[in-house]
């Protein structure tokens, strides 16, 4: 990029690192990025906001693939891997936290291996650096199979983390990824990790608060043309764009993976990260989303909260399957989740009755701010989306498009093909 090329990182360097036998860690290469911090101060590829700060997007990533018996020289699939990465980032501008996973569905070096998805974490021995142009930490790649990338997302990151070091094959304490592992975690000890992930799920619900995904949502309270209002809000059945104050309150919504305790609370629309992390304020008695101050998620626009009386929710089948998490790991321990569209500026976000600060009430459960849809959903309600919405915990074994209806709460979920979300309007 510094140079106008297609690459966001400058360079990866690679390191035959000889482990510690002592720690059951065994021999293996050592991957580090340079470019997603500040290299080089120039404003050029980042801002320079002083030393203080984050430098760049404030961290750089790291990986730590098992070494073969032989193998002299280090595979470099991994920096084309990190370079993905790195692309996303720029691109949507959402950083990585530990904890946070990444949804590959395929093998990270093309070939046939079960390791199709990415958990991230901090990196073992490298600690955050003081650099002339900000602080640095490093997260780890770590490589997982889908089964245990679906326990992250019911329960958490950070759980299926510390399992994971707990069995050597798996990852062991530096989480080293093996390319070659042909069992996940819950065919290596079915009854132990099994047991401990329901019982986590079922205590803490789950901390994945928000993704990126394939969605979009239509008002059927009435067409968009009715008044000069309505259509200074949407174009056809397309929301208007996301201010800037809307997109940075969403992305800080999916920035936070990480949660403290069991009360998640959404930063400010002008929250500022520190030292290259997210610095949590105490969490309250109530899940909230409110900020700290009375603003709250209202823009400086100053748009005008729609309640509407009827909408329909549209998701592609891997962000639909995703659903029943939301309501079960999230809304019935009093959370919010939120759906931001990766191919528009739309964002919708289910809110539970225990979260403050929400402009959806249970007098008027389903409001808008422009493109950014919020819909509340009592425990009642949830229970009986939770029985109806049973079959996409096998979202494979179904044709698409699907739909569910609920006509009495006038709501409507459609599950539909990707392909359908391809072309957004413009």
């Amino acid at each position: 990029y510094r140079l106008g090329g297609p690459d966001p990182l400058d360079y990866v360097s690679m390191y035959r690192n000889l482990g510690n036998p002592a720690l059951n860690v065994p021999e293996h290469w050592h991957y580090v990025s340079f470019g997603l911090s500040d290299l080089y101060g120039d404003n050029r590829v980042h801002e320079f906001t002083g030393t203080d700060g984050p430098s760049g997007f404030g961290f750089e990533l790291t990986f730590r693939l098992k070494r073969e018996t032989g193998e002299s020289a280090p595979p470099t699939w991994p920096a084309e891997l990190m370079q993905g990465l790195a692309r996303y980032v720029f691109q949507s501008e959402n950083t990585f936290c530990s904890g946070d996973h990444v949804s590959w569905h395929s093998p990270l070096d093309n070939s046939e291996s079960r390791i199709q998805h990415m958990l991230l974490t901090e990196d073992p021995q490298m600690q955050p650096v003081q650099t002339p142009f900000g602080i640095v930490t490093f997260l780890q790649i770590v490589g997982v199979c889908t089964e245990e990338l679906h326990a992250a997302q019911q329960w958490n990151g950070q759980g299926i983390l510390e399992l994971l070091r707990t069995v050597p094959i798996a990852g062991g304490p530096w989480l080293i990824t093996d390319m070659r592992r042909g069992e996940t975690i819950f065919e290596i000890d079915p009854h132990l990790q099994q047991e401990r992930v329901d019982k986590g799920i079922e205590t803490d619900g789950s901390n994945l608060s928000g993704v990126s995904a394939k969605c979009a949502w239509d008002d059927l309270s009435r067409p968009p043309e009715d008044d000069e209002d309505s259509r200074s809000i949407c174009i056809g059945t397309q929301p208007r764009r996301l201010s800037g104050k809307d997109t940075e309150q969403i992305r800080e919504t999916l920035r936070r993976g990480l949660e403290i305790n069991s009360k998640p609370v959404l930063p400010p629309i002008n929250a500022q990260r520190q030292n290259g992390l997210n610095h949590d304020r105490a969490p309250s008695r109530k899940d909230s989303l409110e900020s700290e101050s009375s603003a709250a998620i209202i823009p400086h626009e100053l748009i005008r909260t729609r309640q509407l009386e009827s909408v329909h929710l549209k998701f592609n089948q891997e962000s639909g399957a995703l659903i029943p998490l939301c309501l079960r790991g999230r809304l019935l321990h009093g959370r919010h989740f939120t759906y931001k569209s990766i191919t528009g500026d739309t964002a919708i976000t289910f809110v539970s009755t225990g979260v403050e600060g929400a402009f959806a009430t249970e007098e008027h459960p389903y409001a808008a701010h422009g493109p950014w849809l919020q819909i509340l959903l009592t425990e009642e309600f949830v229970e009986r989306m939770l029985e109806d919405l049973e079959d996409l915990t096998a979202p494979e074994e179904f044709k698409l498009p699907k739909e569910y209806s609920w006509p009495e709460k006038k709501l409507k979920v459609s599950i539909l093909p990707d392909a359908v979300f391809d072309n957004p309007l413009p």
